[in-house]
């Protein structure tokens, strides 16, 4: 991945790096377990670093849709609870576990796609560079943050979905 500030560019690579930790917990040949605590991870610190740092300063911006904001956030709500109940699953590969992991796969592709199609184009033909980038830097400190305190802990999860 090249070395962007721009916060679209860095939304997207975390989104492709999430298909990418699917792909390995649906693998038989991949450590499941550790994929899922790389993902429960960047998935928690992700959302929170856009909701705290991306989505409030897109709101300024009147080519910017607040319902598709307002809307992302309640899919991050929807994420969250799927992520716990498969962080809740006592085996891992199991028949209920792979059937939470789709439930979660199917809740996060369908936000990211409908994400990238209205916030990120949005943000992309209507806010400059420098502001990006300035949007980006503020993600990364935050999603940065978020990750060295273990975020996607179960525990973590179940508080913030309880909140």
């Amino acid at each position: 991945m090249t070395e962007t500030r721009d916060v679209v560019e860095l939304i997207l690579q975390d989104h492709r790096r999430m298909e990418d930790l699917f792909h390995l917990m649906r693998s038989v040949e991949a450590d499941r377990a550790a994929a899922l605590r790389e993902f429960a991870d960047l998935l928690i610190a992700h959302a929170l670093a856009e909701e705290s740092e991306v989505y409030p300063a897109l709101e300024r911006y009147q080519n910017i849709d607040d319902d598709e904001l307002e809307h992302g956030e309640e899919e991050h709500e929807e994420g969250n609870k799927a992520l716990l109940e498969l962080l809740e699953v006592d085996e891992v590969g199991s028949a209920e576990w792979d059937e939470k992991l789709e439930e979660l796969v199917k809740a996060i592709t369908h936000h990211t796609d409908e994400e990238e199609r209205t916030i990120l184009n949005g943000a992309r033909e209507n806010v400059a560079m420098d502001h990006r980038e300035e949007l980006g830097g503020a993600f990364l400190a935050e999603r940065e943050r978020l990750l060295k305190e273990g975020c996607g802990a179960a525990d973590k999860v179940r508080r913030l979905v309880r909140s």
